[in-house]
C-alpha cells in the first residue's frame, strides 16, 4: 500500500512539493505557449465585418494577463490548494468564454459555436494538470470543463437552436445533435478518468522513489561509493555466500597513543577528536582509490582494488599512505599549536590475493574481505610501534608497488628478517615513514 505524503518525514515532503512546485512553473510556461497558440491562429483567421463585435482579442488579452500573474506566483513561492482550485476554474471558464463568444463575433447562432475545433483544447488544459501528480487537480478539471461544455450546449439550445437527429444535417447546418454534445461530454469525463487513475498509480510511484532516494542517500554514508555503486547495479540483490578473488592491497591505519587520551579526556573530546581525524583522513584514502571497509574504533581498515579490480591496487595503497602521513603532520601541528598532546597516525600496507564477497545473515549483511593480506596488513600497523616507525609494508608488497607504478618520495628503508607478532617467520619489510 502507498504511503501517504502526510505520513513521510517533513524532508521526503519537501521534495515532492518541490517536485510539484517545478511542474506549477512548468504549466505555467505551457499556457503561455497555448495563449501564445490562440494569437497566432486567431491573427491568421479570417475576421468578422469591422463593425462586429470582437471579443476574442478581449479573451486572449485577459487570459494573457492571468497566465502571466500565474507563472509569476508560481515562481515566487508555491500556490495554495486554493489557489490551485481557482486556477483551474479560471483556465477552464475563460476558455469555454473564448469558445462562447465565437457566435457574437462571426454573428452566428449559438450553435455555431458547439462545432468549433477549439474544444481540443480542453483536452490539453486538463492533461497539463497531469503534470503536477496530483489527481485532484485533474478531475477538477475535467469536471469544470464537463460542466462548462454542458451549459454550453443547454444555452444553445435555450437560444432557439434547431435540435436534430439527422448527422447530415448537423454537419451541413446550424442544427444542433443532442448525441453528439453527449458524446463530446463523455469523451472529456473519459479522458479525465483515465489520467486521474494514471496519475494515481503515478504518484505512488513517485512517493515510492523519493522516499526510497532519500533512505538510499542515507544509507549510503554507511557504504563506501564503490559498495553503494555495487548494490544499486546490481542485476540481482546481494545474498550470503557470493564473492569474488582478486588481488587487492590492505591499508589499516592506527592512532598510536588513543587509549590514553581516551581515559584523559571527556567522552565528547574523545568523539570529535576521532571525528576529526576520520575527516582528514578518509577523503584521503578515498582519492587515491581506496573503499573504506570498516571503522575500528580509532583504526580504519581500507581496501584497494577488492570493490573494484584495479591495475595499480599496491601503488594506489601506498600513494595513501604517504599523503596519509601529510596530512596526520599537519593535523598534529595544528594540535601543538592549540596546546594539545600529539597523536601519532600509524599504518600497515599488504598486498595479495583475497575474497571479496557477503558475509552475514539475511537479516544483516556486510562486504568485507578474506584474507592472509588482511591480517598481515593488521599485524603490520601494530608492528609500527616494535620497529619505531609510522609506516610498514612487506617486501612482496613494495616490489608489486614499485612495478605498478609507484614512486616513493624518499629512499625506503629495508629491514629484512624482521619479528612481527603474530607472523611465524621473519619477515622482509620496508619502512614507508619514520
Amino acid at each position: 500500500m502507498t504511503r501517504r505524503t502526510n505520513d513521510l518525514p517533513l524532508r521526503v515532503q519537501r521534495t515532492i512539493r518541490d517536485q510539484q512546485d517545478a511542474s506549477e512553473r512548468l504549466i505555467g510556461w505551457f499556457q503561455l505557449a497555448v495563449v501564445v497558440a490562440f494569437g497566432v491562429l486567431y491573427a491568421g483567421s479570417p475576421k468578422s465585418a469591422p463593425t462586429a463585435f470582437a471579443p476574442v482579442p478581449w479573451a486572449l488579452g485577459i487570459y494573457l494577463c492571468i497566465t502571466l500573474a500565474r507563472l509569476w506566483l508560481a515562481h515566487r513561492g508555491r500556490m495554495t490548494p486554493p489557489a490551485l482550485y481557482a486556477s483551474v476554474v479560471l483556465d477552464m471558464f475563460l476558455l469555454v468564454g473564448l469558445i462562447w463568444s465565437f457566435h457574437l463575433q462571426y454573428e452566428q447562432q449559438p450553435s455555431f459555436y458547439l462545432k468549433a475545433p477549439t474544444l481540443l483544447y480542453v483536452f490539453i488544459f486538463i492533461a497539463l494538470r497531469a503534470l503536477r501528480f496530483e489527481a485532484r487537480y485533474v478531475v477538477a478539471a475535467g469536471l469544470v470543463a464537463a460542466a462548462s461544455w454542458l451549459a454550453l450546449a443547454l444555452y444553445a439550445v435555450h437560444a432557439g437552436g434547431s435540435v436534430t437527429r439527422d448527422y447530415v444535417r448537423y454537419m451541413t447546418s446550424d442544427a444542433i445533435l443532442i448525441g453528439a454534445e453527449f458524446d463530446k461530454i463523455v469523451s472529456i469525463l473519459v479522458v479525465t478518468a483515465i489520467l486521474a487513475v494514471a496519475i494515481s498509480r503515478a504518484r505512488g510511484l513517485l512517493v515510492r522513489s523519493v522516499a526510497e532516494g532519500h533512505a538510499a542517500q542515507d544509507l549510503s554514508r554507511f557504504f563506501s561509493p564503490e559498495i553503494a555503486a555495487r548494490i544499486t547495479a546490481s542485476e540481482e540483490m546481494a545474498s550470503v555466500g557470493s564473492g569474488q578473488a582478486r588481488n587487492a592491497a590492505i591499508l589499516f591505519c592506527d592512532i598510536r597513543g588513543f587509549t590514553g587520551f581516551s581515559r584523559t579526556h571527556p567522552p565528547n573530546e574523545v568523539v570529535a577528536m576521532l571525528a576529526d581525524y576520520q575527516r582528514r583522513i578518509v577523503p584521503v584514502i578515498q582519492n587515491n582509490g581506496g573503499t573504506i571497509d570498516k571503522f575500528l574504533g580509532d583504526g580504519i581498515m581500507a581496501t584497494f582494488g577488492a570493490a573494484s579490480e584495479s591495475d595499480t591496487c599496491v601503488a594506489d595503497a601506498f600513494r595513501a599512505v604517504d599523503t596519509i602521513i601529510a596530512v596526520a603532520a599537519k593535523w598534529n601541528a595544528a594540535r601543538a599549536e592549540a596546546g594539545e598532546p600529539e597523536l601519532r597516525v600509524c599504518a600497515g600496507v599488504s598486498a595479495g590475493r583475497i575474497v571479496f564477497g557477503t558475509v552475514g545473515d539475511d537479516s544483516r549483511l556486510e562486504y568485507t574481505v578474506i584474507g592472509d593480506a588482511v591480517n598481515l596488513a593488521a599485524k603490520l600497523e601494530k608492528a609500527t610501534k616494535r620497529q619505531k616507525c609510522r609506516a610498514l609494508a612487506d617486501a612482496d608488497a613494495w616490489e608489486t608497488g614499485l612495478a605498478q607504478g609507484y614512486s616513493p618520495p624518499a629512499p625506503a628503508e629495508r629491514r629484512p628478517r624482521c619479528e612481527v607478532e603474530g607472523v611465524e617467520r621473519p619477515l622482509d619489510l620496508v619502512v614507508l615513514a619514520k
